[in-house]
């Protein structure tokens, strides 16, 4: 074979692979991010072919958008009910697959949120306190939980501050535009925020169990990519990444245990259990 007829084997091998070569698109809630990230990365090298674009945001606002005919392959929402309306409207070509129990912690860049509880914010040195938006996004109507149950939410509803996501929140609090927010945990432990402050577990007893859950999208129908995507987050190298970040899997309540104060009692277990019952079901 001549030099000239390899380079035109090598040029047609190199389009035919290049054919192949498949991305897809996920709105994802912004709790995911660091984890999220990680687990892409891992596909990705097992496919480097294969692209995984993700739009960090929130599951609210996803939810509308893709009502609307935005252009996602899959969508994983920090509340469960946002894919679950989508699927009985017909915008699912998945079955609802849960993938996760969120926490939410209080954290601070500038005071030492690990001596902290929810009372503490009644301090009158506090006086910008973070939560994202309780209207559209889920770590926030959880946050609004927290508050009320805690009865706290009167002394503090004016020095609060709304992110559009959890993601802004912390960026709100990182900045010092807020002294303290209530943030995902995930986003607590991330390399960024972890090196910059401590948190404070929200007891999970005080609001509703933060059921996640994902579905390949009706534009998503009939992408091999796309299912493939949404197998490897079953997957032990996505759920370790997800375990590490303190997101609870269903099945697995010991997971985040590690990530509780020390001398938490059984009841916080029993809602555990209650709230992955919730999910398989």
């Amino acid at each position: 074979m001549n030099r000239r007829s390899l380079l035109t084997l090598l040029c047609f091998f190199g389009l035919a692979a290049a054919g192949r070569a498949e991305t897809i698109t996920a709105a994802a809630a912004a709790d995911l991010k660091f984890a999220m990230d990680e687990i892409v990365s891992a596909f990705e090298a097992s496919a480097p072919a294969d692209k995984v674009e993700v739009i960090y945001g929130s599951s609210g606002k996803f939810h509308t958008q893709i009502r609307q005919g935005a252009p996602y392959d899959l969508y994983f929402s920090a509340d469960v009910a946002f894919p679950r309306r989508l699927a009985e409207a017909g915008f699912a070509a998945s079955e609802v697959r849960p993938y996760a129990l969120g926490r939410i912690v209080l954290w601070s860049a500038s005071l030492d949120a690990t001596r902290m509880t929810l009372a503490s914010l009644t301090d009158p040195a506090i006086t910008r306190i973070a939560i994202a938006n309780p209207q559209h996004a889920p770590y926030g109507r959880r946050a609004a939980e927290a508050l009320r149950a805690a009865g706290v939410w009167n002394r503090i509803e004016t020095k609060l501050v709304f992110g559009e996501n959890i993601a802004q929140t912390a960026q709100f609090v990182e900045t010092g535009n807020a002294q303290v927010g209530i943030l995902a945990l995930s986003l607590a432990l991330s390399p960024q925020l972890a090196k910059q402050g401590g948190y404070w577990l929200v007891p999970d007893t005080l609001h509703e169990p933060l059921e996640q859950g994902y579905i390949v999208t009706r534009r998503g129908e009939g992408n091999a990519l796309a299912q493939r995507f949404a197998n490897f987050m079953s997957g032990p190298a996505a759920r370790a990444v997800m375990v590490r970040y303190g997101f609870v899997l269903p099945g697995d309540v010991s997971a985040s245990l590690r990530f509780s104060p020390g001398a938490e009692s059984e009841r916080r277990e029993c809602s555990f259990r209650k709230a992955i019952f919730s999910l398989s079901s």
